[in-house]
């Protein structure tokens, strides 16, 4: 399967396993924009598997109104970039449901589903990476896989938290290299970041599409400089894993962390302070963000503005020669 696929067979999986399940969304009746859904209306019906209006935020209440009565609510987004109407429901009312009412009613069995990253044309309002705006929010998880396996395993753990979780898909990943995946239902816990390739000299931390980039950079690392890198995927942005990290860079001494999403108060600063804080005295290099800029995402400029490999193995080569 490919990730898009991959998508589909989780939510199949759940729609079979759960019939409380409902996935709703702008277009999602027909499979959706990225075909995610394709086929699910015709298999479990139109009230299980039905369009909303064009209302992130109506889209987002709503689901937290029928996670509240107990059902499976798997809302969609139809790109990152448009869930910021949606801010005020995810933000002030299903991550603190749980806590303004003592823990009497919760909408955990929340989660909502949304297309992310660059895609190579995307232009302002279809390349965003909005992470850490949510990461910010206790009461939430979010999480994004790099490939079809991670994406499936991911989304079935999501769906069966039982806290509201944020599951954002690298789009441009979609339809890239399919892998084998089993059709049968599986999970991949939350909150674990896995180490893909182990390393003695630098820890390389990504995410989602950028995972990919960092394992391509730690090839040339050992080919061009006889550097040996660690190569880790967070995976969960929240709750994160700091131990599988800390770990690392006690072991290397130095930490490359690389995100699409701009500079200035990117996921990779909280990791970097944190590191910064538990790591101090294991450090043998300054921190490197190797992210995009603070601006605007661009369309004709977009390859200028992300962090390619050529940007990340610059900045692990200084580290290296610091």
């Amino acid at each position: 399967m490919n990730l898009f696929q991959s998508v589909t067979s989780a939510l199949d999986n759940s729609l079979a396993k759960d019939p409380t399940a409902v996935i709703f969304g702008e277009d999602v009746a027909f499979g959706g924009v990225f075909r995610c859904t394709v086929g699910l209306r015709d298999k479990y019906g139109k009230d299980r598997v039905f369009n909303t209006p064009l209302c992130e935020q109506g889209i987002v209440g709503f689901g937290i109104g029928i996670a509240v009565t107990g059902a499976t609510a798997i809302a969609e987004i139809q790109f990152a970039d448009y869930i910021f109407p949606a801010f005020d429901q995810i933000v002030n009312e299903a991550a603190k449901y749980r806590y303004r009412s003592g823990d009497l009613f919760n909408c955990g069995s929340l989660t909502i589903r949304s297309p992310w990253g660059c895609v190579g044309h995307g232009a302002l309002y279809h390349s965003q990476s909005p992470e850490a705006f949510f990461a910010h929010c206790p009461g939430i998880k979010v999480v994004i896989p790099r490939s079809p396996f991670q994406a499936k395993g991911l989304l079935l753990s999501c769906i069966e938290d039982k806290n509201p979780c944020i599951f954002f898909e690298p789009k441009i990943l979609y339809r890239a290299a399919a892998e084998e995946v089993p059709i049968e239902p599986y999970n991949i816990p939350l909150s674990q970041a896995e180490v893909i390739q182990e390393g003695s000299d630098v820890t390389l931390v990504a995410w989602g599409t950028q995972v990919h980039v960092i394992r391509e950079v730690a090839s040339m690392a050992k080919e061009k400089l006889g550097v040996s890198c660690e190569v880790i995927d967070l995976r969960t942005i929240i709750p994160w894993d700091v131990d599988t990290i800390c770990k690392s860079v006690i072991k290397t001494g130095r930490l490359l962390i690389s995100h699409e999403a701009p500079l200035t108060g990117g996921f990779a600063s909280e990791i970097s302070s944190t590191v910064q804080e538990e790591c101090f005295l294991n450090l043998e290099a300054p921190i490197s963000r190797v992210c995009g800029y603070d601006t605007p995402f661009p369309h004709i400029f977009e390859p200028f503005y992300i962090p390619d490999k050529w940007k990340c193995y610059d900045a692990l080569r200084k580290m290296i020669n610091y």
